[in-house]
């Protein structure tokens, strides 16, 4: 007798309508082809939410206690057995997973989407995390990194010792959505934006800064849009106007068109301190805009130097300088289609093909 399958997800990610990512769009499409295969799921959000495909989610919320109390609290009241339990932004190695196991007996997947300091851990953190590892990783029968980077940092993180039961899944983009640019790219003076949250981990200070140092003539013609929002703009905008650059930096705030607005651009920057694996940068890409970013996170496991883009050293703001130089004066150009690397390594479809074979 086949069991049928009843999930449960766990997801510390606040549900937005003014802020429809790459996530959502995998959680819709996950949540799709469970229903195509007769996969019941209950999704575990801080918040409910109805933009979307929401409206069609079993969505188990309680906006007053943290999300791992939450699941807790309703597998202690409810005689629901979940044959998989997966984790998304939700903190590895803790009594959580203990807690679940013993309750439910049921397989855990951790997926990992955090991405870690540029300098490491302090000490006294490193130490926590390895007796961490010791006495919760047993508990997690699947460890999910998003992209290699992920893996080695879960493994670096809480034991190498986890190393076989430790994969990675690249997130993906819903590329049918994005809209390739089909004209040539700029050659002298091509248009930028910038795609982030506004935080000063995001870097968009060194770029500002990185612009104030161009040569006067080059800064006369520069336009750079930056889409986002975020605590940090306040401070960004002051570094703008002490550098009068009012007129070069455009802050457009969050948009829900994004997927058919990269098109109209020649290039993405994205100044990063630290990252776990950029949803943007492959919508970028994907949209046939090469990306200029730092090393960092799992960055370079989908930006080729001088071939789909360009890696500059994390906060080196002369080397930002020198790099945006040579790009408006024409000196350097990316020619190729950076969309194929997308379409063939990057997609949703490949991602929630892989997510679902963890459940077989």
């Amino acid at each position: 007798m086949v069991v049928k399958q009843h999930i449960a997800i766990i997801c510390n990610y606040k549900l937005l309508e003014n802020r429809i990512g790459g996530m959502d769009y995998f959680f819709w499409a996950f949540n799709k082809k469970c229903e195509e295969q007769n996969i019941t799921v209950d999704w575990f959000f801080p918040n409910r939410a109805t933009h979307g495909d929401y409206n069609t989610f079993n969505i188990i919320a309680n906006l007053n206690t943290s999300i791992e109390a939450s699941f807790i609290n309703h597998i202690k009241n409810n005689k629901t057995h979940y044959t998989y339990v997966i984790t998304h932004f939700v903190e590895l190695c803790t009594s959580f997973h203990a807690e679940v196991k013993k309750i439910l007996n049921t397989k855990i997947i951790a997926v990992d989407h955090n991405p870690r300091p540029l300098g490491g851990y302090p000490l006294v953190k490193q130490l926590k995390k390895r007796v961490k590892g010791y006495l919760y990783a047993k508990h997690i029968d699947q460890l999910i990194g998003v992209s290699d980077y992920t893996s080695h940092a879960i493994l670096n993180d809480f034991g190498w010792f986890l190393k076989p039961k430790t994969k990675t899944i690249y997130n993906g983009v819903l590329i049918q959505d994005i809209i390739p640019k089909t004209t040539q790219r700029a050659t002298l003076n091509p248009k930028f934006l910038v795609v982030s949250h506004l935080r000063f981990s995001k870097g968009i200070q060194d770029l500002i800064i990185a612009v104030s140092k161009l040569p006067q003539p080059l800064i006369k013609n520069l336009k750079i849009d930056v889409y986002g929002d975020g605590q940090y703009k306040t401070e960004l905008l002051k570094l703008v106007t002490l550098h009068k650059l009012e007129f070069v930096f455009n802050f457009k705030g969050n948009s829900a068109s994004l997927k058919s607005t990269y098109q109209h651009y020649d290039y993405m920057l994205q100044p990063t301190h630290m990252e776990c694996f950029s949803l943007s940068i492959l919508e970028s890409l994907a949209a046939n805009i090469p990306v200029i970013t730092t090393p960092v996170g799992g960055n370079e496991e989908v930006i080729t130097n001088g071939e789909n883009g360009y890696i500059f050293k994390t906060k080196d703001i002369q080397a930002l300088t020198v790099l945006l130089q040579s790009i408006i004066t024409g000196e350097k150009q990316i020619k190729i289609n950076t969309r194929d690397l997308i379409e063939t390594k990057f997609s949703i479809d490949f991602m929630v093909e892989k997510h679902l074979n963890l459940l077989k």
